[in-house]
Protein backbone atom coordinates (compact mmCIF):
# COMPACT_ATOMS: atom_id res chain seq x y z
CA UNK A 1 0.00 0.00 0.00
CA UNK A 2 2.78 2.64 1.03
CA UNK A 3 6.01 0.49 0.40
CA UNK A 4 7.04 2.72 -2.89
CA UNK A 5 7.62 5.79 -0.15
CA UNK A 6 10.64 4.10 0.84
CA UNK A 7 14.26 4.34 0.23
CA UNK A 8 15.68 1.52 -1.68
CA UNK A 9 17.81 0.24 1.42
CA UNK A 10 14.51 -0.12 3.56
CA UNK A 11 12.62 -2.08 0.36
CA UNK A 12 15.25 -4.43 0.68
CA UNK A 13 15.09 -4.48 4.59
CA UNK A 14 11.23 -4.53 4.61
CA UNK A 15 11.29 -7.50 1.98
CA UNK A 16 14.06 -9.39 3.92
CA UNK A 17 11.71 -8.81 7.30
CA UNK A 18 8.25 -9.64 5.73
CA UNK A 19 9.57 -12.75 4.43
CA UNK A 20 11.36 -13.53 8.15
CA UNK A 21 7.92 -13.27 9.52
CA UNK A 22 6.02 -14.57 7.20
CA UNK A 23 7.83 -17.94 7.74
CA UNK A 24 8.50 -17.73 11.62
CA UNK A 25 5.46 -20.29 12.19
CA UNK A 26 7.46 -22.80 10.33
CA UNK A 27 5.22 -22.93 6.98
CA UNK A 28 4.03 -20.13 4.56
CA UNK A 29 0.30 -19.36 3.76
CA UNK A 30 -0.47 -19.57 0.29
CA UNK A 31 -2.29 -15.71 1.81
CA UNK A 32 1.27 -15.13 3.14
CA UNK A 33 2.84 -16.33 -0.18
CA UNK A 34 0.64 -13.87 -2.47
CA UNK A 35 1.52 -10.95 -0.13
CA UNK A 36 5.24 -11.33 -0.28
CA UNK A 37 5.02 -11.33 -4.44
CA UNK A 38 2.93 -8.44 -4.03
CA UNK A 39 5.22 -6.58 -1.55
CA UNK A 40 8.13 -7.44 -4.01
CA UNK A 41 6.15 -6.00 -7.05
CA UNK A 42 5.36 -3.02 -4.84
CA UNK A 43 8.94 -2.28 -4.02
CA UNK A 44 9.99 -3.16 -8.15
CA UNK A 45 12.31 -5.70 -6.25
CA UNK A 46 10.79 -8.99 -8.40
CA UNK A 47 14.04 -10.81 -8.45
CA UNK A 48 15.39 -9.86 -5.46
CA UNK A 49 16.87 -12.61 -3.52
CA UNK A 50 16.59 -12.89 0.12
CA UNK A 51 19.91 -12.87 2.29
CA UNK A 52 18.80 -13.65 5.33
CA UNK A 53 19.63 -10.38 7.47
CA UNK A 54 19.07 -10.13 10.94
CA UNK A 55 16.48 -8.77 12.49
CA UNK A 56 18.81 -5.96 14.39
CA UNK A 57 20.12 -5.40 10.35
CA UNK A 58 17.03 -5.00 8.80
CA UNK A 59 15.25 -2.75 11.69
CA UNK A 60 18.61 -0.12 11.86
CA UNK A 61 17.50 0.61 8.20
CA UNK A 62 14.07 2.22 9.19
CA UNK A 63 14.98 5.87 10.42
CA UNK A 64 11.81 8.18 10.09
CA UNK A 65 8.67 7.76 11.98
CA UNK A 66 6.81 8.21 8.51
CA UNK A 67 8.82 4.53 7.52
CA UNK A 68 8.65 3.14 11.14
CA UNK A 69 4.75 3.45 10.29
CA UNK A 70 4.71 2.21 6.92
CA UNK A 71 6.51 -0.81 7.78
CA UNK A 72 4.09 -1.65 11.09
CA UNK A 73 0.76 -1.32 8.51
CA UNK A 74 2.47 -4.23 6.10
CA UNK A 75 3.67 -6.04 8.60
CA UNK A 76 0.24 -6.21 10.58
CA UNK A 77 -1.19 -6.88 7.22
CA UNK A 78 1.06 -9.84 6.86
CA UNK A 79 0.79 -11.34 10.29
CA UNK A 80 -3.19 -10.68 9.79
CA UNK A 81 -3.70 -12.79 6.17
CA UNK A 82 -3.66 -16.30 7.47
CA UNK A 83 -5.95 -15.64 9.95
CA UNK A 84 -4.07 -16.01 13.04
CA UNK A 85 -1.65 -13.94 15.43
CA UNK A 86 0.68 -16.74 16.51
CA UNK A 87 3.13 -16.35 19.88
CA UNK A 88 6.41 -15.92 17.64
CA UNK A 89 4.82 -13.32 15.88
CA UNK A 90 3.84 -11.49 18.49
CA UNK A 91 7.57 -11.43 19.71
CA UNK A 92 8.26 -10.28 16.74
CA UNK A 93 6.38 -7.45 16.76
CA UNK A 94 7.24 -6.47 20.32
CA UNK A 95 10.83 -6.46 19.06
CA UNK A 96 9.91 -3.79 16.06
CA UNK A 97 7.80 -1.75 18.54
CA UNK A 98 10.68 -1.65 21.11
CA UNK A 99 12.88 -0.85 18.63
CA UNK A 100 10.76 1.82 16.78
CA UNK A 101 9.93 2.95 19.97
CA UNK A 102 6.86 3.13 20.18
CA UNK A 103 4.30 3.19 23.49
CA UNK A 104 2.22 0.56 24.40
CA UNK A 105 -0.92 3.42 23.94
CA UNK A 106 0.06 4.25 20.48
CA UNK A 107 1.20 0.64 19.73
CA UNK A 108 -2.46 -0.45 20.47
CA UNK A 109 -3.99 2.40 18.90
CA UNK A 110 -2.40 1.52 15.75
CA UNK A 111 -3.01 -2.06 15.90
CA UNK A 112 -6.23 -1.66 16.34
CA UNK A 113 -6.65 0.42 13.11
CA UNK A 114 -5.00 -2.04 11.51
CA UNK A 115 -7.14 -4.61 12.21
CA UNK A 116 -10.01 -2.29 11.23
CA UNK A 117 -8.45 -2.62 7.83
CA UNK A 118 -7.97 -6.24 7.81
CA UNK A 119 -11.95 -6.48 8.18
CA UNK A 120 -12.82 -3.83 5.85
CA UNK A 121 -10.54 -5.88 3.07
CA UNK A 122 -12.16 -9.21 4.26
CA UNK A 123 -15.68 -7.26 4.04
CA UNK A 124 -14.94 -5.85 0.77
CA UNK A 125 -14.04 -9.40 -0.83
CA UNK A 126 -16.72 -10.94 0.13
CA UNK A 127 -19.21 -8.56 -2.30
Amino acid sequence: MFLEELEQEEKIAFLELAAMIARIDGKLSIYENSLIKKYQRETGLEDYQLKGLSIEDILKEFKSERSKYIVLTEIFQLIYSDGVFHDHESEFVHIIKTHFGFDSSEFGTFKDWVEKIKELSVTKREY
